[in-house]
């Protein structure tokens, strides 16, 4: 039955592309029940998590919507499989913080254009990272606060390190705009991914990390990580007691985000047909239940909000990019 289904409608489909008739190709759409999310990341971390919640939640509207993981080159090959894709709203695909504001800057040659090959749909989430000090450190060198950090950094010149993900990495990015906004040096350690530098944390071998709080929120809980600060402009839900980085620093603000995009062309009903589906999946009170495991705040845009906030992201971390050094050939 979806084959037939499927060949019935292709023909509609390629027709509507090449008349342009928007309409026809909604119609399409509608008919089709079957397209896909690709994530340019690898199954079982949380953006994966999201996008299969939402995929289920959207089924009633959108039909059958499925998961395409597609990592590697930080994630630039599954987004390039969007760009490249047919503009008819079947395939979509997450565009985040690394591939749509980082990633332009860091790497020497790009597969896509950020800024022009894609049509946004949403965001989805935010979710918070969090400045860390191995407890016993924070202990022991009397570091409570963010100010201590900041005037033991002062009172002792390039005395202190913190590790990240690696060169690039948005933990290593929030590290340099924090350095750059304190007036401090900290050396950076990077590490082949986000668990080995929090083992380097956990271990005593760097001083500090900014890090994605979904992965350091359980050694908070266990007593094993100081949480210090969050990164978001406002306190996190999660963590109510932490305050920002925005308090000592105003404007300072680095999250972690996704949200979904379509390939550049996608007429615009089928991009407020999608908007609408998806909007509407994270307002449910499971979705944004089933997210909070995750310590993702669910932010539901629409297509302009959300083009201009990666607009804003890419003006913002070229600077950054730039004054740390790191580069991707």
């Amino acid at each position: 039955m979806l084959r037939r289904q499927m060949l019935v409608t292709a023909p509609a489909m390629l027709a509507a592309l090449l008349a342009g008739n928007t309409m026809l190709m909604s119609s399409a759409l509608a008919q089709s029940k079957v397209s896909r999310i690709v994530v340019p990341y690898g199954p079982g971390g949380p953006i994966d998590v999201t996008a299969r919640v939402l995929a289920e939640r959207v089924k009633e509207s959108l039909g059958v919507v499925v998961i395409e993981n597609k990592p590697g080159a930080g994630g630039n090959i599954g987004v390039d499989l969007v760009a490249k894709a047919a503009p008819d709203g079947l395939t979509i695909g997450i565009a985040a913080v690394a591939t749509h504001a980082i990633n332009p800057w860091l790497f020497a040659r790009m597969p896509f254009d950020a800024a022009k090959d894609f049509a946004p749909i949403t965001q989805l989430v935010r979710v918070p990272n969090v400045l860390v000090m191995n407890a016993e450190a924070a202990k022991r060198l009397n570091i409570h606060t963010l100010k201590d950090l900041v005037a033991y950094a002062k009172a002792n010149p390039a005395k202190l390190n913190f590790g990240s993900g690696g060169n690039g990495s948005a933990g290593h990015l929030a590290g340099e705009l924090f350095k750059q906004r304190a007036g401090i040096f900290a050396l950076h350690i990077p590490y082949n991914g986000g668990n080995p530098a929090q083992l380097a944390l956990l271990g005593g071998q760097v001083d500090f990390n900014f890090d994605n709080l979904a992965t350091a929120s359980a050694n908070i809980k266990a007593g094993k990580l100081k949480a210090l600060a969050v990164t978001t402009a406002l306190r996190s839900p999660a963590l109510p007691d932490v305050p920002a980085v925005a308090e000592l620093y105003p404007g300072f603000a680095v999250d972690t985000w996704w949200g979904l995009v379509a390939p550049s062309g996608t007429p615009a009903d089928v991009i407020q047909r999608l908007n609408k589906a998806y909007t509407e999946a994270l307002a449910h009170p499971d979705v944004k239940a089933r997210f909070a495991t995750l310590m993702a705040e669910t932010t539901p845009s629409t297509p302009e909000q959300f083009g201009s906030f990666m607009a804003q992201e890419r003006a913002k971390y070229g600077p950054v990019v730039k004054s740390s050094g790191a580069r991707v050939d």
